[in-house]
């Protein structure tokens, strides 16, 4: 019956088709056309208002061909075949629902696990809670009460409970000795991950055989797994650009199908040629092929991790030419550790280290928490300060008891200390300038590695087409250069503010631009250019907001995926389009010359429908080049640990 009432065309056609064959049956070959004459012709009119409205919405669509065909078989006698024509284009809105459904399976799959409740544990009567035995982080057996609560009520330093096979509802760091989780849903990765306790959990991975406890870090809105869940919803409803070529296709189709349909009609002297030619250019193949192979594409790029917001994005990725980088986070891990400090006063080096921390608490700059984690594992206090001011991207200035000290950039620290002298650095190394009381008092060094999987994703860019790689960073030009040798990056664009970044990509000549960045600072040059990229696994918000495309992993490589299924993607639906386009030439060629009975042809053009669809659905693989791409880049191996 829920089919019946979803498809009401497709029951109604078969329901009018039965009996008219029942009448054909009983001899009644009068009532039989009358009856499927006047069905044929209303929902013949039905498709010619909806035709009307998006003609004078400026819209020059290919349903003329199927009103047509209706009607030419209505006149020329043919009502059998007017009938399956008519539940060919009933059924091909099915066959398209059908595919769009197992294409945007893993758009769904990650809507129905969204978790509803949490287990959190609480002090009081047993009464108040079911008793359930505990980890704690030594490995030892505690006894707790807990209470099912609404995932969205739970608060950031709640204790919580996963039972096996539970869902994890909210961002958070486990507190058992080990837990094993299946993260496939979000990752692609089959094979389950082993986390210690310490670990970050992802909300939205399926907990393995035992119960784990877990401390939230993130309330339900901000957790990882309702951010994928926004996204994906904005995918889910979005429709691509691309599906529009089929109307690209329209008029010369259209065209050809009645200069086809008349010859056919000149040389024989009949009209029912030109009938059975209008029946096999019905132009279902052109409707269904484009928007199943893009919900296709972006159901592929989700079980690779990678979030696209608009399915219109995937033919942009398609057509990259210049891919640019952010550095820290993006090209690096994101995650500076102090190498040495190296003072230029009467300081020690723990009080220049002080110093910094206590004015970086001031600051939001990814930097910031390095600086103070350093101080913090040589139990050094933070001073509070009665005045700070952070420059963006440039330092910042703060004063304790009268002391002024700044951090930042040496020219940032320069305009307020004297004496700035820039340290070298080696590869992959960065330095963070100290000035205090108007004098320079030191630096610290601090290490951010390049991405292992950098270069390899900067060489199959350049396969995939992309002409040109360009870096631009905040950070001072010596830093930028180390990283940017390393990965292979010839343009590379230093102490860039914001809007510096904005402009370096809107003059970029070689479009479209993909930009991949993780940074609030990120997020205007995200926005503007022709496909923002961001790195979701560490990245903030405001970049995931502002960006088109979000990879919810810690992987660089998965920039390099994306563009490849963006061309998979483009490619076959621009297959399936032509598939459809010389199915339907041929079987019109073949109907003009009088090989193809219109009933014959109202059949056949089922199979060009399935045809379509069938290659249309070859977007969710990841294709030949797609497959041998996943094993060079090592896809296929172990994933590393998410960042605790």
């Amino acid at each position: 019956m829920k089919y019946v009432l979803r498809y009401p065309l497709v029951a109604g056609t078969l329901l009018v088709l039965l009996a008219v064959l029942v009448l054909v049956a009983a001899g009644q070959d009068g009532i039989a056309r009358a009856a499927a004459s006047v069905y044929a012709l209303a929902v013949a009119a039905y498709l010619a208002v909806g035709m009307a409205r998006r003609l004078a919405g400026g819209q020059f669509g290919i349903d003329i061909l199927a009103v047509t065909a209706i009607v030419s078989t209505v006149l020329v006698g043919e009502y059998i075949a007017s009938m399956i024509v008519v539940l060919m284009l009933a059924g091909g809105t099915a066959l398209e629902d059908y595919a769009a459904g197992r294409a945007k399976g893993e758009l769904t799959a990650l809507l129905e696990r969204v978790p509803q409740t949490a287990h959190r544990e609480r002090n009081g009567s047993p009464a108040a809670g079911t008793h359930t035995a505990g980890t704690d982080t030594a490995g030892t057996q505690t006894e707790s009460q807990h209470e099912d609560v609404a995932a969205a009520d739970v608060e950031i330093g709640d204790i919580l409970l996963v039972k096996p096979g539970e869902v994890v509802p909210l961002d958070g760091v486990l507190l058992s000795e080990f837990g094993s989780f299946d993260e496939s849903s979000l990752t692609g990765e089959s094979l389950p991950v082993e986390r210690s306790a310490g670990d970050g959990l992802m909300s939205g991975s399926l907990n393995g055989e035992a119960a784990v406890r877990m401390r939230v870090t993130a309330r339900m809105e901000d957790s990882q797994y309702s951010r994928i869940v926004a996204l994906v919803k904005e995918a889910a409803e979005s429709k691509a650009p691309m599906v529009r070529l089929a109307d690209r296709y329209a008029v010369p189709f259209t065209a050809l199908a009645y200069l086809l349909g008349a010859v056919g009609w000149i040389i024989s002297g009949s009209p029912e040629r030109f009938a059975e030619v209008l029946v096999v250019a019905t132009p279902c193949p052109l409707l269904i092929a484009a928007p199943v192979a893009f919900l296709g594409g972006m159901s592929r790029a989700a079980h690779s991790g990678v979030i696209v917001k608009y399915a219109g994005v995937l033919e942009q990725l398609s057509r990259i030419k210049t891919a640019a980088f952010d550095k820290t986070g993006t090209l690096t891990y994101g995650r500076p550790s102090l190498v040495h400090i190296r003072t230029a006063g009467p300081l020690a080096e723990d009080e220049v280290l002080q110093l910094a921390a206590s004015a970086e608490q001031y600051s939001s700059h990814v930097l910031a928490a390095s600086v103070m984690d350093a101080a913090r594992n040589r139990a050094l206090p933070f001073a509070a300060a009665t005045e700070a001011t952070e420059f963006a991207t440039h330092g910042v200035r703060a004063r304790f008891d009268g002391q002024d000290v700044v951090v930042g950039k040496p020219a940032f620290v320069a305009e307020w200390a004297s004496g700035v002298v820039e340290t070298g650095l080696a590869s992959g190394e960065l330095a963070i300038y100290v000035g205090a009381s108007g004098n320079f008092v030191g630096s610290l060094v601090m290490s951010d590695p390049i991405r292992k999987e950098a270069r390899r994703t900067l060489g199959e860019l350049k396969d995939l087409g992309v002409r040109r790689t360009v870096m631009l960073t905040g950070d001072a030009l010596a830093t930028a250069r180390h990283i940017a040798d390393e990965a292979g990056l010839t343009d590379v664009r230093a102490e860039c503010l914001p809007r510096d970044k904005v402009e370096a990509v809107r003059s970029l000549p070689d479009r479209p631009v993909m930009m991949v960045g993780d940074g609030v600072n990120d997020a205007p040059v995200l926005a503007v250019a022709d496909v923002g990229i961001a790195m979701g696994a560490r990245g903030s918000t405001a970049a995931g907001e502002s960006a088109d495309v979000v990879i919810i992993l810690d992987d660089l490589s998965k920039v390099a995926t994306a563009v490849r299924i963006g061309q998979r993607t483009v490619q076959v639906a621009l297959q399936s389009i032509w598939i459809g386009i010389g199915l339907s030439v041929a079987l019109m060629l073949a109907a003009a010359a009088g090989y193809v009975p219109a009933i014959a042809g109202a059949l056949s053009q089922e199979l060009v429908d399935l045809a379509t669809i069938l290659n249309a659905l070859r977007s969710l693989g990841p294709g030949r080049h797609g497959a041998a791409a996943r094993v060079r880049s090592g896809e296929s191996a172990r994933r590393a640990p998410l960042p605790g």
